[in-house]
Protein backbone atom coordinates (compact mmCIF):
# COMPACT_ATOMS: atom_id res chain seq x y z
CA UNK A 1 0.00 0.00 0.00
CA UNK A 2 3.08 2.22 1.21
CA UNK A 3 4.40 1.78 -2.61
CA UNK A 4 1.44 2.26 -4.45
CA UNK A 5 0.24 5.70 -2.66
CA UNK A 6 3.99 6.82 -3.14
CA UNK A 7 3.93 5.82 -6.71
CA UNK A 8 0.58 6.92 -7.34
CA UNK A 9 1.53 10.51 -6.20
CA UNK A 10 4.50 10.72 -8.16
CA UNK A 11 2.53 9.89 -11.36
CA UNK A 12 -0.01 12.08 -10.34
CA UNK A 13 2.00 15.50 -9.51
CA UNK A 14 4.42 14.65 -12.71
CA UNK A 15 1.50 14.46 -14.86
CA UNK A 16 -1.18 17.70 -13.80
CA UNK A 17 1.46 20.23 -12.58
CA UNK A 18 4.98 19.95 -15.00
CA UNK A 19 5.06 20.39 -18.43
CA UNK A 20 4.99 18.17 -21.42
CA UNK A 21 8.23 17.82 -21.45
CA UNK A 22 8.95 16.88 -17.95
CA UNK A 23 5.91 14.82 -17.64
CA UNK A 24 6.42 13.14 -20.77
CA UNK A 25 10.39 12.23 -19.49
CA UNK A 26 8.91 11.18 -16.05
CA UNK A 27 6.81 8.90 -17.77
CA UNK A 28 9.20 7.80 -20.24
CA UNK A 29 11.02 6.10 -17.06
CA UNK A 30 8.34 4.13 -16.30
CA UNK A 31 8.56 2.42 -20.06
CA UNK A 32 12.42 2.13 -19.97
CA UNK A 33 11.97 0.59 -17.06
CA UNK A 34 9.20 -1.38 -18.87
CA UNK A 35 11.42 -1.93 -21.60
CA UNK A 36 14.53 -3.37 -19.65
CA UNK A 37 12.39 -6.06 -17.27
CA UNK A 38 10.23 -6.98 -21.39
CA UNK A 39 13.91 -7.59 -22.32
CA UNK A 40 14.42 -9.82 -19.51
CA UNK A 41 11.05 -11.57 -20.72
CA UNK A 42 12.75 -12.33 -23.74
CA UNK A 43 15.77 -13.46 -22.31
CA UNK A 44 18.41 -11.35 -23.73
CA UNK A 45 21.77 -11.08 -22.15
CA UNK A 46 22.96 -8.25 -20.45
CA UNK A 47 24.55 -6.55 -22.86
CA UNK A 48 21.40 -7.30 -25.44
CA UNK A 49 19.11 -5.85 -23.13
CA UNK A 50 21.31 -2.35 -22.82
CA UNK A 51 21.27 -2.10 -26.20
CA UNK A 52 16.86 -2.96 -26.60
CA UNK A 53 16.72 -0.11 -23.74
CA UNK A 54 19.18 2.51 -25.48
CA UNK A 55 17.12 1.73 -28.57
CA UNK A 56 13.70 2.07 -27.12
CA UNK A 57 15.15 5.18 -25.30
CA UNK A 58 16.29 6.77 -28.19
CA UNK A 59 12.91 6.77 -29.78
CA UNK A 60 12.01 8.41 -26.89
CA UNK A 61 14.63 11.07 -27.50
CA UNK A 62 13.48 11.89 -30.44
CA UNK A 63 10.09 12.52 -29.66
CA UNK A 64 10.40 16.49 -30.62
CA UNK A 65 10.62 15.37 -33.86
CA UNK A 66 7.49 13.23 -33.76
CA UNK A 67 5.22 12.73 -30.80
CA UNK A 68 3.45 15.91 -32.06
CA UNK A 69 2.47 15.00 -35.40
CA UNK A 70 -0.78 14.30 -35.74
CA UNK A 71 -0.18 12.22 -38.66
CA UNK A 72 2.64 10.20 -36.77
CA UNK A 73 0.29 9.75 -34.04
CA UNK A 74 -2.17 8.29 -35.98
CA UNK A 75 0.00 5.81 -37.63
CA UNK A 76 1.48 4.88 -34.25
CA UNK A 77 -2.18 4.37 -33.02
CA UNK A 78 -2.83 2.08 -36.08
CA UNK A 79 0.02 0.14 -35.00
CA UNK A 80 -1.19 -0.17 -32.03
CA UNK A 81 -4.77 -1.56 -32.90
CA UNK A 82 -3.26 -3.92 -35.06
CA UNK A 83 -0.52 -5.15 -32.82
CA UNK A 84 -3.66 -5.57 -29.73
CA UNK A 85 -5.58 -7.67 -32.03
CA UNK A 86 -2.97 -9.98 -32.51
CA UNK A 87 -2.57 -9.87 -29.08
CA UNK A 88 -6.07 -10.70 -28.41
CA UNK A 89 -5.98 -13.96 -30.82
CA UNK A 90 -2.77 -14.53 -28.38
CA UNK A 91 -4.63 -14.53 -25.40
CA UNK A 92 -7.59 -16.86 -26.80
CA UNK A 93 -5.73 -19.46 -28.62
CA UNK A 94 -3.15 -19.55 -25.58
CA UNK A 95 -1.20 -22.10 -24.29
CA UNK A 96 1.38 -21.92 -26.90
CA UNK A 97 5.44 -21.63 -26.78
CA UNK A 98 5.48 -17.87 -27.87
CA UNK A 99 9.61 -17.39 -29.55
CA UNK A 100 11.75 -15.06 -27.58
CA UNK A 101 12.72 -13.21 -31.29
CA UNK A 102 8.82 -12.71 -31.42
CA UNK A 103 8.70 -11.39 -27.31
CA UNK A 104 11.64 -8.54 -28.11
CA UNK A 105 9.29 -6.59 -31.83
CA UNK A 106 6.12 -7.60 -29.18
CA UNK A 107 7.67 -5.17 -26.75
CA UNK A 108 8.49 -2.09 -29.06
CA UNK A 109 4.56 -2.23 -30.09
CA UNK A 110 3.37 -2.97 -26.28
CA UNK A 111 5.23 -0.03 -24.90
CA UNK A 112 6.07 2.56 -27.56
CA UNK A 113 2.54 3.18 -28.56
CA UNK A 114 1.04 4.02 -24.85
CA UNK A 115 3.69 6.72 -24.09
CA UNK A 116 2.91 8.42 -27.81
CA UNK A 117 -0.42 8.74 -26.67
CA UNK A 118 -0.23 9.71 -23.32
CA UNK A 119 2.38 12.42 -24.18
CA UNK A 120 0.56 13.70 -27.06
CA UNK A 121 -2.77 13.92 -25.41
CA UNK A 122 -1.09 15.67 -22.59
CA UNK A 123 0.18 18.73 -24.79
CA UNK A 124 -2.79 18.35 -27.63
CA UNK A 125 -5.31 19.93 -25.49
CA UNK A 126 -5.49 22.23 -22.93
CA UNK A 127 -6.77 19.95 -20.70
CA UNK A 128 -4.76 17.39 -21.87
CA UNK A 129 -2.88 16.94 -18.01
CA UNK A 130 -6.68 16.02 -17.07
CA UNK A 131 -7.21 14.15 -19.37
CA UNK A 132 -3.90 12.01 -19.30
CA UNK A 133 -4.49 11.76 -15.34
CA UNK A 134 -8.04 10.53 -16.04
CA UNK A 135 -6.98 7.69 -18.57
CA UNK A 136 -4.34 6.44 -16.10
CA UNK A 137 -7.30 6.52 -12.86
CA UNK A 138 -9.23 4.60 -15.19
CA UNK A 139 -6.61 2.08 -15.23
CA UNK A 140 -6.60 2.34 -11.07
CA UNK A 141 -9.89 2.24 -10.68
CA UNK A 142 -10.31 -0.89 -13.56
CA UNK A 143 -7.82 -2.68 -11.42
CA UNK A 144 -9.17 -1.69 -7.81
CA UNK A 145 -12.80 -2.74 -9.22
CA UNK A 146 -11.43 -6.46 -11.28
CA UNK A 147 -9.69 -7.72 -7.62
CA UNK A 148 -12.46 -6.50 -5.24
CA UNK A 149 -15.86 -7.41 -6.60
CA UNK A 150 -13.33 -10.75 -8.57
CA UNK A 151 -12.58 -11.72 -4.52
CA UNK A 152 -16.27 -11.31 -3.47
CA UNK A 153 -18.33 -12.36 -5.88
CA UNK A 154 -15.77 -13.74 -9.12
CA UNK A 155 -17.22 -17.18 -10.55
CA UNK A 156 -16.36 -17.36 -14.12
CA UNK A 157 -13.48 -17.57 -15.47
CA UNK A 158 -11.70 -15.31 -17.88
CA UNK A 159 -8.91 -16.39 -19.21
CA UNK A 160 -7.64 -19.87 -16.97
CA UNK A 161 -4.99 -20.90 -19.34
CA UNK A 162 -3.05 -17.43 -19.06
CA UNK A 163 -4.46 -15.59 -15.92
CA UNK A 164 -6.48 -18.27 -13.40
CA UNK A 165 -7.24 -15.46 -10.60
CA UNK A 166 -8.85 -12.97 -13.30
CA UNK A 167 -12.98 -13.48 -13.86
CA UNK A 168 -15.78 -12.26 -16.24
CA UNK A 169 -17.65 -10.76 -12.50
CA UNK A 170 -13.89 -8.71 -12.19
CA UNK A 171 -13.73 -7.66 -15.53
CA UNK A 172 -17.25 -5.85 -14.94
CA UNK A 173 -16.65 -4.66 -11.79
CA UNK A 174 -13.80 -2.83 -13.12
CA UNK A 175 -15.64 -1.13 -15.76
CA UNK A 176 -18.36 -0.11 -13.77
CA UNK A 177 -15.89 1.46 -11.27
CA UNK A 178 -14.06 2.54 -14.19
CA UNK A 179 -17.26 4.41 -15.34
CA UNK A 180 -17.72 6.00 -12.46
CA UNK A 181 -14.68 7.54 -12.33
CA UNK A 182 -14.78 9.09 -16.08
CA UNK A 183 -17.96 10.40 -15.16
CA UNK A 184 -16.48 12.44 -12.36
CA UNK A 185 -13.71 13.28 -15.08
CA UNK A 186 -16.08 14.47 -17.25
CA UNK A 187 -18.02 16.72 -14.19
CA UNK A 188 -14.73 18.54 -13.43
CA UNK A 189 -13.26 19.21 -16.80
CA UNK A 190 -17.01 20.15 -18.12
CA UNK A 191 -17.05 17.45 -21.17
CA UNK A 192 -19.92 15.72 -22.14
CA UNK A 193 -20.72 13.04 -19.75
CA UNK A 194 -21.86 10.03 -21.57
CA UNK A 195 -18.88 9.86 -24.23
CA UNK A 196 -16.71 10.25 -21.40
CA UNK A 197 -17.99 7.29 -19.70
CA UNK A 198 -18.01 5.19 -22.73
CA UNK A 199 -14.73 5.81 -23.95
CA UNK A 200 -13.56 4.97 -20.21
CA UNK A 201 -15.69 1.84 -20.09
CA UNK A 202 -14.18 0.76 -23.46
CA UNK A 203 -10.65 1.76 -22.17
CA UNK A 204 -11.15 -0.24 -18.97
CA UNK A 205 -11.92 -3.19 -21.14
CA UNK A 206 -9.38 -3.18 -23.34
CA UNK A 207 -6.63 -2.49 -20.31
CA UNK A 208 -7.55 -6.15 -19.40
CA UNK A 209 -5.79 -7.17 -22.69
CA UNK A 210 -2.60 -5.46 -21.68
CA UNK A 211 -2.54 -7.23 -18.17
CA UNK A 212 -3.10 -10.91 -20.00
CA UNK A 213 -0.64 -9.93 -22.93
CA UNK A 214 1.99 -9.65 -20.40
CA UNK A 215 0.39 -12.52 -18.04
CA UNK A 216 1.63 -14.74 -21.31
CA UNK A 217 5.32 -13.32 -21.56
CA UNK A 218 5.98 -14.05 -17.98
CA UNK A 219 3.81 -17.83 -18.69
CA UNK A 220 6.08 -18.36 -21.61
CA UNK A 221 9.25 -17.84 -19.29
CA UNK A 222 7.78 -19.19 -16.09
CA UNK A 223 8.68 -16.35 -14.31
CA UNK A 224 5.43 -14.76 -11.98
CA UNK A 225 6.62 -11.00 -11.86
CA UNK A 226 8.45 -8.80 -14.49
CA UNK A 227 11.09 -7.25 -11.91
CA UNK A 228 11.31 -6.57 -8.25
CA UNK A 229 11.74 -2.62 -9.06
CA UNK A 230 8.42 -2.23 -6.77
CA UNK A 231 8.14 -3.67 -3.23
CA UNK A 232 5.55 -5.58 -2.99
CA UNK A 233 4.05 -4.72 -6.61
CA UNK A 234 6.86 -6.73 -8.34
CA UNK A 235 8.70 -5.11 -11.35
CA UNK A 236 7.22 -1.98 -13.30
CA UNK A 237 5.83 -3.94 -16.25
CA UNK A 238 3.93 -5.25 -13.51
CA UNK A 239 2.26 -1.93 -12.84
CA UNK A 240 1.92 -0.47 -16.41
CA UNK A 241 0.53 -3.62 -18.29
CA UNK A 242 -2.64 -2.16 -18.52
CA UNK A 243 -1.54 0.61 -19.53
CA UNK A 244 0.07 -0.17 -22.27
CA UNK A 245 -3.29 -1.34 -23.90
CA UNK A 246 -5.52 1.41 -22.43
CA UNK A 247 -3.48 4.74 -23.70
CA UNK A 248 -3.99 4.23 -27.14
CA UNK A 249 -7.80 2.77 -26.49
CA UNK A 250 -8.61 6.00 -24.72
CA UNK A 251 -7.12 8.34 -27.18
CA UNK A 252 -8.65 6.65 -30.35
CA UNK A 253 -12.02 7.12 -28.23
CA UNK A 254 -11.62 10.40 -27.66
CA UNK A 255 -10.73 10.99 -31.10
CA UNK A 256 -14.44 8.93 -32.57
CA UNK A 257 -16.42 10.42 -29.55
CA UNK A 258 -15.41 13.93 -31.26
CA UNK A 259 -13.72 14.71 -27.97
CA UNK A 260 -10.29 15.53 -29.43
CA UNK A 261 -9.79 17.01 -32.79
Amino acid sequence: MITGAIFGAAVTIAVLFLPTTIAAAALGLLFVAGAWEWAGLARLDRAARLLYVAAFAAALLAAPWWVFRRDVIAAVLVVAVVWWALALVAVVKYPFRLPLAAVVVAGLATLLPPWAALTHLHAALSVGPELTLTVIAIVWSADVGAYFTGRTIGRTKLAPNVSPGKTWEGVAGGVVLAGIVAAVAAVALDLPVAPLVAVGCGTALVSVLGDLTVSICKRNVGVKDTGRLLPGHGGMLDRIDSLTAAAPAFVLGLLAAGLVR
